[in-house]
């Protein structure tokens, strides 16, 4: 279907960010970024630009070939695309139409139409010819003039060149092209006016079926590739690797069936897998106590060799003391309530219903004791009976819906009323953190992400709903996985075990090779997407 600015309409007509997203999901624009505009410094100075420099037009005398200028796009075409495209309209031919489209490397020559030097490559409106590299053209498609939308696609894969005129491909122009190309323009004659499309808005041309086409032929190499299988050693390791991810993430009756069907043995006890499984539901749940204290005593010593992680866990406990899904502040066996009882719900006691509110400071990190807490609620109570009925009600209210009652959603977080109590167990606990990364940090250094961690969590007090809050993300139940994780990895190393699964490994290590791939120039990454391949 045609677009009403030209080109054909892209799935949910989505807007520029996105559509080059699309085109290009391998490219990381961080450190190879995209071509998004002409350069208003990589020019010459018969070269105009304007409309966010995506237009160009010629300003000069175009007496003779030596007043051609040309301009290059501000950055060099990532390999990472794979395939490479971008359309220039012509908005007007001007006096002779002496325009050339196409690509060149950095360095080359901006007095210049693209394709008469080494290392340029053009497709000229005025008689239909492509240059490469040279002087002399060779006949390839019509002439075009204005109103023309010319196209020109860069194959990264196998380095060749490809035009369109007004939507239909013209077949190869170049081949062996080296890398790092920069889309160029090149103009010679008064009043010739082009505008170009990175990507920006939909092509006229259907790029998106090629790269379909260019990404199942990738495909189909990858998983056609010849592997010879000595006496099924592949087919062992493949299930070696399966049954280690299992068993590393204790899936245990998975593990169990899958080893009884394929022949495989277990490296680990079922009964330490399933200690391991025991600890990271209680990390899942949110019950972190009972999770440091089960760790100490099924596996003795390994969080002291481990300061960090037991930080980690420490400051994760606070969170779910935050939460009310700790033992500390809820016992682990309670019944559910049927009633709604939001955290920090009115008339509950609150950070905010102390008269000078709990602040956390970025250089301290320090949280105000008990005995400050008290002093603070007695002035609230001097203030008026209308604050001191709020607050007696707040706690009253905290204790006749109990410590135990609570409501736990289907993400398995909770929402409960603090009282008074919980807030100064909360409090004893995070003075009790407090300490533990002063004495960490005299015996092993400060670390940068243990004193971010903590601030984080103690910042959660200073909001009346932590879960509305700036820092309350770290109350979303997907924030215990990174914790589980790293304990888990833990104990399979305390057992001499592999700290991460070989799947994974395997995995990380061929993302890794196509990033590498990216790096130096292989276009064929782009369509490498190993999440498509697994699928």
């Amino acid at each position: 279907m045609a677009h009403p600015g030209g080109g054909s309409e892209g799935p949910g007509d989505t807007g520029p960010e996105d559509r080059l997203k699309a085109l290009y999901p391998m490219v990381n624009e961080d450190l190879t970024p995209l071509p998004r505009c002409w350069s208003s410094d990589d020019k010459y100075s018969f070269i105009g630009l304007s409309q966010s420099n995506l237009r160009v037009h010629y300003k000069g005398h175009g007496n003779t070939h030596k007043d051609a200028a040309s301009v290059r796009a501000t950055h060099p075409i990532p390999a990472a695309c794979g395939l490479y495209y971008f359309e220039v309209t012509i908005v007007s031919k001007g006096r002779d139409g002496y325009m050339g489209i196409g690509l060149s490397a950095q360095g080359v020559s901006m007095n210049r139409l693209p394709g008469w030097d080494k290392h340029s490559y053009g497709y000229h409106g005025d008689d239909g010819h492509c240059f490469c590299s040279s002087g002399t053209g060779q006949p390839y498609g019509p002439t075009f003039t204005t109103g023309d939308v010319i196209g020109c696609g860069v194959n990264l894969i196998d380095r060749t060149c490809f035009y369109t005129v007004n939507g239909h491909n013209l077949g190869v122009a170049f081949t062996g092209l080296p890398p790092d190309l920069y889309p160029t323009v090149g103009l010679q004659t008064p009043g010739e006016v082009v505008d170009a499309n990175f990507g920006q808005v939909p092509f006229v041309f259907d790029i998106e079926d090629m790269m379909k086409e260019a990404r199942s032929r990738v495909h189909s190499t990858i998983m056609n590739y010849p592997i010879r299988d000595c006496k099924g050693q592949w087919e062992m390791t493949l299930h070696r690797m399966v049954i280690t991810y299992l068993i590393h993430h204790g899936y245990v009756s998975t593990a169990e069936a899958f080893a009884r069907g394929t022949n495989q043995p277990f490296e680990e006890e079922l009964a330490s897998i399933k200690n391991r499984q025991k600890i990271q539901r209680l990390v899942l749940a949110g019950r972190m106590g009972e999770a440091i204290e089960a760790t100490q005593s099924l596996y003795p010593g390994l969080l002291d060799r481990n300061p960090d992680l037991l930080f980690m866990l420490k400051c994760r406990q606070f969170v779910e003391m935050v939460n009310g899904t700790d033992s500390e502040v809820r016992p682990a066996r309670s019944p559910k309530s049927h009633g709604s009882s939001p955290l920090h719900s009115p008339g509950s006691f609150s950070p905010s219903n102390v008269r000078n509110p709990v602040i956390v400071s970025s250089k301290s990190s320090a949280l105000p004791t008990v005995d400050e807490l008290n002093e603070n609620n007695e002035e609230h109570k001097q203030d008026g009976e209308e604050s001191k009925e709020a607050v007696t009600n707040g706690y009253q209210n905290g204790c006749s819906a109990g410590v135990d009652e609570m409501d736990v959603d289907e993400s398995g977080s909770s929402k409960h009323s603090m009282n008074l109590a919980h807030l100064e167990q909360i409090l004893h606990f995070g003075q009790e953190l407090k300490g533990l990364s002063v004495r960490l940090q005299r015996e092993h250094g400060t670390s940068e992400i243990n004193q971010q961690m903590m601030l984080d969590a103690f910042s959660l007090l200073a909001y009346s709903d932590p879960w509305n809050s700036p820092v309350g993300w770290q109350l979303d139940p997907v924030q215990r996985e990174p914790v589980c994780a790293a304990l888990n990895s833990a104990i399979l190393d305390s057992l001499s075990l592999p700290s991460r699964p070989p799947l994974e490994l395997a995995l990380g290590q061929a993302r890794q090779l196509v990033n590498l791939m990216a790096a130096n120039g292989l276009g064929g990454c782009a369509f490498a997407n190993l999440t498509d391949l697994m699928q």
